[in-house]
């Protein structure tokens, strides 16, 4: 499944001629490029799908959608990370 998935941007600069950001998934740090959102800062909360931001939408949206994917279990599956839920 591939999912967008909402992150903070804790981090703005330029890579090969991109502006890129450092994205905080709650607590997993990953790297996207932010090109298409020219109004994007740091503090806000965007969109990630695939290494590439698509919108911006605010906190506590972002939080609620982050608390609704680690609830179903893709949250990890989504960021590549070992599952926390038990079976």
């Amino acid at each position: 499944m591939c999912l967008g998935i909402p992150g903070k941007i804790v981090e703005l600069y330029q890579q090969a001629g991109l502006r890129m950001a450092k994205i905080d998934f709650g607590g997993v740090l990953r790297e996207a490029c932010v090109e298409t959102l020219p109004e994007a800062k740091v503090g806000d909360y965007a969109i990630i799908h695939a290494g590439f931001a698509l919108n911006l939408l605010d906190e506590q949206e972002a939080l609620e959608t982050l608390a609704l994917l680690r609830q179903a279990g893709v949250l990890e599956e989504e960021l590549n990370l070992p599952s926390t839920q038990q079976e």
